[in-house]
């Protein structure tokens, strides 16, 4: 057994006031419209945008200015890219050193054209794929590359050259996008007041200081951090397994929130948008709180089954000074953003098919138990989900019914329950 460990210290910020309308925030919103997950840390959605003049913007590859949306449900789809920053810019010592501005953590939310589901991609920090040519912020641009880990592009062209990468990627057009830092994690993890994460044996981490016995911890601000940040505590020590147990963080905020209804308070809303104004960069799209407010309430009547986070699927492996990165598996990715640009919801092909850093959890209420089509109410049957792979059965509306994914592909619906799992390595 290793040998317990103190926490390393980290800087914390003041719980804000619980008669703040920051206090219950957009919880749900900072799910889904995030996505959340800043490398290693992570969870600070799009809930966090301010209405402040502290926020920062960029312009994306082709943006043009728009109408701004009224103050309802966003007319139409979303697809947003929330990226994590490890840059610790501004942010003082408290977070150690590091290599550079990396997007260690990359997700992608995607909300059906008619608000009916909610698919959240996250791509593994060492997939090696190719970066197209970006703008560079100084004039002219950035030359191609064949072949690149995808969290060296925040640092090559910033913000945009991570989309563009993204884009070229999944063949999906992105018009909306934000990055965050480590403290902006913990700012919204105390506006939301916690969230209950299982975990089914020990984690142990001397690198970020996390150390959680099995059990339900209530985790926020620098703990939520830690947790969302933990690489070599998980699963097998890869980010792979660290994207399947920060799913498990996701789903259960997603929860959370959703049965608090605070998607119907525009006070709550426009208050969690300033929760961590100044540790995020937002496309000018986003440069509006009403935009903003308006995407989150598309959010607010999707499902619980119908909410899915997935990985990007690939293999460990390669040679050379690839050695141990994640190649893509191009045609298993095809089936997934295929589903995502018909408006599909998704499903994996087994719910057991957690990923190696999340197990179902043992104590899940039976009613919640996860099941092929994803368990909870309203969910498809689980005919439907077989009919999407390989024609639909009888009475089944095509349109509704979930794709089911290959099994390369992990992840989880926010009606599952399920476990952190510890170092097994």
């Amino acid at each position: 057994m290793k040998k317990p460990i103190a926490r390393h210290p980290i800087a914390r910020h003041g719980r804000l006031k619980s008669t703040h309308p920051l206090a219950l925030v957009a919880q749900y919103l900072g799910v889904a419209l995030a996505v959340l997950l800043v490398s290693g840390a992570a969870f600070a959605g799009i809930a966090t945008w301010t209405v402040s003049s502290d926020v920062q913007t960029v312009e994306l590859a082709g943006e043009t200015a728009g109408p701004l949306p009224q103050i309802s449900a966003i007319d139409g789809g979303v697809n947003l890219l929330l990226v994590g920053s490890d840059s610790r810019q501004g942010q003082g010592d408290a977070y150690g050193e590091t290599e550079g501005n990396l997007n260690d953590v990359t997700m992608l939310m995607h909300i059906a054209q008619d608000h009916s589901s909610a698919t959240v991609v996250s791509f593994p920090r060492d997939l090696v794929v190719p970066i197209p040519s970006c703008p560079n912020p100084d004039g002219g641009s950035f030359d191609a590359m064949s072949a690149q880990p995808i969290n060296v592009t925040l640092s090559y062209g910033g913000l945009p050259c991570t989309v563009l990468t993204v884009e070229s990627l999944t063949g999906l057009s992105i018009p909306f996008a934000a990055e965050v830092q480590f403290n902006g994690v913990i700012e919204m993890s105390n506006a939301v007041g916690g969230v209950p994460v299982c975990v089914v044996d020990p984690i142990d981490d001397e690198y970020t200081g996390v150390l959680l016995e099995p059990g339900t911890h209530m985790l926020q601000g620098a703990d939520a951090l830690g947790f969302l940040r933990t690489r070599h505590g998980v699963g097998d020590g890869s980010d792979l397994g660290r994207i399947s147990s920060q799913q498990v963080f996701l789903s259960s905020l997603v929860r959370t929130m959703k049965s608090s209804a605070t998607l119907s308070d525009f006070g709550k809303l426009y208050g969690l948008a300033r929760a961590a104004a100044g540790n995020m960069v937002l496309s000018q799209s986003l440069a509006s709180p009403d935009t903003l407010v308006s995407i989150a309430l598309a959010l607010k009547d999707i499902d619980l089954d119908r909410v899915t986070f997935v990985a990007y699927p690939g293999a460990t492996g390669g040679s050379g000074e690839y050695a141990g990165k994640v190649e893509p598996l191009y045609d298993d990715a095809a089936v997934l953003f295929s589903a995502i640009a018909a408006d599909h919801a998704v499903v994996t092909a087994d719910p057991a098919n957690t990923g190696v850093g999340a197990v179902v959890d043992p104590s899940a209420p039976p009613t919640a138990t996860a099941t092929p089509d994803g368990a909870g109410a309203g969910s498809a049957a689980a005919g439907d989900v077989a009919g999407a792979a390989g024609g639909a059965t009888q009475g089944t509306d095509v349109a509704n019914t979930p794709t089911a994914l290959p099994q390369s592909i992990t992840g989880q619906t926010a009606a599952e329950y399920t476990c952190s799992k510890g170092n097994d390595y």
